[in-house]
C-alpha cells in the first residue's frame, strides 16, 4: 500500500487541486466545482493537518473514511479533524458533476481563541468516521448562509477584528451542526432502534457464549460499524446512558439471573462474568442496585 499523501497547509491543498492561491493562509472556502482531481493521486489515501467541514454532491466519487464508504449523490455533511486518513475513489466511467463547498481551517488560525479548546468537545469530528450528517434543505440553507458570511469576512480587508468575527461564525456553524446531529438521532429513529436491538443481540451473544470476556465499547462499536462517539450519542439520546453504562446494566441483569437461579458463589459468578477481583464485581453490583450480591440473593430465599 502506498503511504498516505499528506497535506500540511492550505496553500498546498490549493496547489494540489489546481486552485488559485488562497486569500488567507490559514482559512479557505473552496467551491467543489472549481477543484481538479490529480490523476496520479486518484484512489490514494490522504492525511491532512487541517480541520475540514464540507457539504458535497458528486456523481462519480465515493469517499472511504474510517471503515465505511459514502457516496455523495444526495449531499451529506462531513467533519474531519487533523491527522485522520481518508481516500477518494474516482469512477472514470462517469461524467463528473461536482457541487458543494469545503471549509478548511488550519489549527493555527484558532490559536489563542476559545475555539482552540472547545473544538474538541464537538464529537462529530469523530462521527464522520462512521456516520455523516444528512441535512434538510432548510438546515443546509442555514449552514450555507454562515459559510457565505465567513467567506465575505476574509475576502474583506483583514483587521484586528477579522479573526474573532470568523471564529464566532465557525462556532455558530458548529453549534448548528450539533443541533442537527441531535435531530438526526430523532428523525432516523427506526434505524437507531435497529442499532440498539443489534447492540443487545451482541451483548446477549457475548454473555451466552463467552461470559468471561466482557466486550469493550470499542469492540461493540466496531461490530456495529459505528464510531464509539456516535453509538454513545444514540444511546444518550434514547436511554440517557452511555454505552459503558448500558453494557454494565446488561452485565448486572446477567448477574441477577445467576444469583437468583444458581448456587454459584459470588466469587464464582464474578469470575464467570469476567471480573478479575470479586470485590470489583460486588462494588459495581451495589452501585447499580443499592444491594450487595448476597443481599440480592437473600431476597429469593
Amino acid at each position: 500500500m502506498r503511504k498516505p499523501y499528506q497535506i500540511k497547509t492550505i496553500s498546498e491543498f490549493h496547489q494540489f487541486r489546481g486552485l488559485a492561491k488562497p486569500e488567507h493562509p490559514l482559512i479557505s472556502i473552496v467551491d467543489f466545482a472549481d477543484m481538479q482531481n490529480a490523476i496520479d493521486k486518484d484512489n490514494q489515501s490522504w492525511i491532512s493537518d487541517l480541520y475540514s467541514i464540507s457539504i458535497k454532491r458528486t456523481s462519480n466519487a465515493k469517499i472511504k473514511y474510517g471503515q465505511k464508504d459514502y457516496d455523495f449523490d444526495e449531499g451529506v455533511m462531513f467533519f474531519m479533524a487533523p491527522n485522520q486518513v481518508f481516500s477518494i475513489e474516482i469512477d472514470k466511467n462517469l461524467e463528473p458533476e461536482h457541487s458543494g463547498w469545503l471549509l478548511l481551517i488550519h489549527p493555527d488560525f484558532m490559536w489563542n481563541t476559545t475555539l482552540a479548546k472547545t473544538i474538541k468537545k464537538y464529537e462529530f469530528f469523530g462521527y464522520a468516521i462512521n456516520e455523516a450528517l444528512f441535512l434538510s434543505a432548510k438546515e443546509e440553507a442555514n449552514i450555507s448562509y454562515i459559510i457565505k458570511n465567513i467567506q465575505k469576512e476574509y475576502h474583506s480587508n483583514i483587521d484586528t477584528f477579522s479573526q474573532q468575527i470568523i471564529i464566532s461564525q465557525i462556532e455558530t456553524l458548529l453549534n448548528y451542526s450539533e443541533r442537527f446531529y441531535h435531530r438526526q438521532f430523532i428523525t432516523r429513529k427506526k434505524a437507531n432502534h435497529q442499532i440498539l436491538d443489534r447492540l443487545d443481540e451482541i451483548l446477549k451473544h457475548s454473555f451466552d457464549n463467552n461470559p468471561s470476556a466482557l466486550p469493550t465499547v470499542q469492540q461493540v462499536a466496531e461490530t456495529l460499524n459505528l464510531s464509539p462517539n456516535y453509538l454513545n450519542g444514540i444511546l444518550k439520546s434514547y436511554t440517557g446512558q452511555t454505552t459503558q453504562q448500558h453494557i454494565h446494566n446488561k452485565l448486572i441483569d446477567k448477574a441477577k439471573e445467576k444469583l437468583s437461579t444458581t448456587d454459584s458463589s459470588v466469587s464464582e459468578i464474578a469470575y464467570e462474568l469476567g471480573f478479575e477481583y470479586p470485590q470489583s464485581f460486588s462494588k459495581l453490583f451495589k452501585a447499580k442496585t443499592n444491594l450487595s450480591p448476597l443481599e440480592f440473593r437473600a431476597r429469593f430465599n
